[in-house]
């Protein structure tokens, strides 16, 4: 464990607090993922197990991905803007950055008389009362699975099931380069507690949408390698969008297509919302690209990492080329 220096508490310092709390609001990051939606709920389910009133926020009322709506107590999530009354303590999960809740969950953040971070993404300062951040923690949903156990709950099925949802997505189904043996080993827990890897891994991989293939074709068409082939880029337009019916959940899987080409290190897919771009980055080696992330605002993991760029694509494409080249060719030199 290598907790960042900006956390000031441990999970057992959380647990206490929780335990002390009857009203309690658990938020995560807008475009929320499965470690995130995954974590919410299972801090839901323990808390609501101690007979808190738990609200599990959704940043923003943009619809979910449909392997996130099949986890235990999905239906209760509730958009930050309907919040009908402020919250006692707000847990901030999965997100490191005030910024990454929206405006709304923000809103609901500054009222809550205290406020809890649990997380692994690193970040420059502290944002909470009380902030609990480690890097080496493969998941969210790993650090909310220990919290559980200080919590003294019944770890059952509810928790085990969404705990390892956040596990499954944020290791890339147990294949990147953060699966260690801890993360075996709370996967073993899980499964123990009735998790369903099969179940869950048909529900979150297996249910794409004839307008995601014919994305994947639309990604292949615009593909271009890079530096010898050591880096892919591609791209979807709005139009692409448009006229295939798609929605965001479609691309979901397409940085991945182009990660997954022979002899690709890096690579790098960008769509076009129209106002914007949002892209993301996947690394097959050591190369950080939340460090790349980051040189556009976004962030995320050493192998996984997005950002939102507010130019025109052919601009985003520009830049993005030139920055995917430059970190390859680094990477070579060492």
């Amino acid at each position: 464990m290598a907790v960042t220096p900006q956390t000031n508490t441990t999970l057992e310092e959380i647990a206490e607090t929780l335990l002390k709390s009857d009203d309690i609001c658990i938020c995560g990051h807008v475009s929320p993922d499965g470690d995130c939606i995954g974590s919410q709920l299972a801090l839901r389910a323990a808390l609501v197990q101690l007979g808190k009133r738990a609200t599990v926020l959704l940043a923003s009322d943009d619809p979910i991905d449909a392997g996130l709506r099949s986890l235990p107590g999905a239906d209760q999530l509730v958009p930050a803007k309907d919040l009908a009354a402020p919250c006692a303590v707000f847990v901030q999960v999965d997100a490191p950055d005030v910024r990454r809740i929206g405006e709304d969950a923000a809103k609901v953040r500054a009222a809550a008389s205290k406020t809890i971070t649990i997380d692994h993404h690193a970040v420059p300062e502290r944002q909470s009362d009380l902030s609990y951040t480690d890097p080496d923690a493969a998941a969210t949903a790993l650090l909310i699975w220990r919290l559980a156990a200080h919590l003294g709950v019944d770890r059952d099925y509810a928790i085990a099931t969404c705990a390892y949802a956040g596990l499954m997505t944020d290791t890339g189904r147990f294949q990147h380069s953060n699966t260690d043996a801890a993360v075996f080993r709370a996967a073993c827990e899980m499964v123990d507690a009735g998790a369903d890897p099969a179940a869950l891994a048909a529900a979150f991989f297996q249910q794409r949408t004839l307008a995601s293939i014919q994305l994947e074709a639309r990604c292949i068409e615009h593909m271009e390698l890079l530096c010898d082939g050591q880096a892919a880029l591609s791209y979807i337009t709005f139009e692409d969008m448009a006229s295939l019916g798609a929605v965001k959940s479609d691309c979901e899987q397409l940085v991945d297509v182009l990660r997954s080409i022979k002899g690709v290190r890096v690579a790098a897919m960008l769509r076009d919302e129209g106002t914007q771009v949002r892209g993301s980055f996947r690394a097959k080696d050591t190369t950080d690209v939340a460090t790349l992330a980051r040189r556009f605002g976004g962030g995320g993991h050493r192998a996984a990492a997005g950002f939102t760029l507010h130019e025109p694509l052919e601009r985003a494409l520009r830049q993005v080329r030139k920055v995917v080249c430059a970190a390859v060719s680094d990477e070579a030199l060492r």
